[in-house]
């Protein structure tokens, strides 16, 4: 499986939505996440929308340009093992902001 770096930004303003930026490397990331093959199977369910106005609650994540947009980073791995908090303190921006 190839490894895929993303920076997961949640906005505190109401109604926003969660925002997911690209990142190189799992050094900066502060969650590990493994993609499972079925719903089912899933803790945690993501859908990824193209306005910030399409979001209306958690799991809903918009991709934006820039690092410097996002501050919540996570890291998809090829071993469930792997999956986890690197940093806690950041659990409280999987839930959206209404």
């Amino acid at each position: 499986m190839l490894f895929f770096s993303f920076v997961l930004g949640i906005q505190a303003i109401s109604g926003r939505a969660q925002r997911v930026y690209k990142v190189d490397y799992p050094s900066q990331a502060v969650l590990n996440v493994f993609l499972v093959a079925y719903e089912s199977q899933a803790n945690f369910l993501v859908s990824f929308v193209k306005y910030e106005l399409q979001a209306f609650k958690d799991g809903m994540f918009l991709p934006v340009k820039y690092e410097s947009q996002a501050d919540f980073k996570i890291f998809i791995v090829d071993n469930r093992s792997k999956a986890g908090w690197g940093s806690k303190s950041k659990q409280y921006l999987l839930k959206f902001k209404k």
